[in-house]
């Protein structure tokens, strides 16, 4: 009887796995059919269904996929379908999250529709996945152009402005500030300072995505990954001990421009004094 029962177990398996192949044959053949009739809205959904069904062929129609996809996202885009499309690439992402052509093209649609600072995550996320990736490339300086205000390139070559920061951030740390907090950081240059003069602890936060990674970047290049810990917040939202173990000693910023006011930075400044700070005994 045993005998029996695992035998019918073993037909029964294949023959479930006999019709998935079915299916998953005739799946393809009805996705070709719709693409040469150019019905890209039914041949991508007979291609999610064959990704979910068989994963063992992700590699072998992932091109045909990727221009199935980019087709019907155009279609959608013209029918002003807009949740319809982003649905399309987040299940596409869900299929091959690796896949740098995916997440350009969908950096592409979100700038096009004024989500720059999204589409500098996707593009900034493709780069990293292919750094030879050119038109990537070509997209994240693109629209790191529209969003890292003018003022803070001639900032970072201001010379004179640059040591007047490190020798006050050095003071400070050598008078005993060991746990630092760095506002808007920016590319990370007060943080590294920070880092630099001898803090234990270095703590920085970055509202724009773009300025977060490019921080990331900046601080990678010098090392200092494992030591300064950037958190992607508005200073406000900042909450103890969940992002940062305990009250800093020192609060740096350089959020001094026209954004002034964008950021809050004197309501900014108030919530780190009052909850971020170790006040004085």
């Amino acid at each position: 009887m045993p005998n029996s029962n695992a035998k019918l177990h073993s037909n029964h398996r294949s023959g479930r796995e006999a019709s998935r192949r079915e299916l998953v044959s005739r799946s393809l053949q009805s996705a070709q059919h719709c693409l040469e009739n150019q019905d890209f809205g039914t041949a991508y959904a007979h291609y999610l269904l064959v990704l979910n069904l068989a994963p063992e062929l992700r590699t072998t129609v992932k091109e045909t996929f990727q221009f199935t996809l980019f087709k019907w996202a155009e279609e959608l885009d013209s029918l002003a379908r807009i949740q319809d499309l982003f649905n399309c690439y987040e299940q596409a992402l869900e299929l091959y999250p690796n896949d740098e052509v995916i997440c350009n093209s969908m950096g592409e649609h979100l700038f096009r529709m004024g989500f720059r600072d999204e589409a500098a995550g996707y593009f900034h996320k493709a780069v990293k996945l292919n750094p030879n990736f050119a038109d990537a490339k070509e997209n994240f300086y693109r629209v790191a152009n529209w969003l890292v205000e003018r003022w803070h390139f001639i900032m970072l070559n201001d010379a004179k402005r640059n040591l007047t920061y490190l020798k006050a951030i050095e003071k400070a740390v050598h008078s005993g500030s060991k746990s630092v907090l760095d506002i808007g950081t920016g590319t990370g240059i007060l943080s590294m300072f920070a880092k630099k003069a001898g803090a234990s602890f270095v703590y920085a936060c970055e509202l724009s995505k773009t300025m977060y990674e490019l921080a990331h970047d900046v601080v990678a290049a010098n090392n200092m990954e494992s030591e300064i810990k950037l958190l992607h917040l508005k200073s406000l939202d900042i909450e103890i001990p969940k992002h940062i173990p305990e009250r800093v000693s020192l609060v740096v910023t350089e959020t001094v421009d026209a954004g002034l006011f964008g950021e809050g930075i004197v309501e900014s400044l108030i919530h780190a004094w009052e909850h971020l700070l170790l006040q004085p005994k």
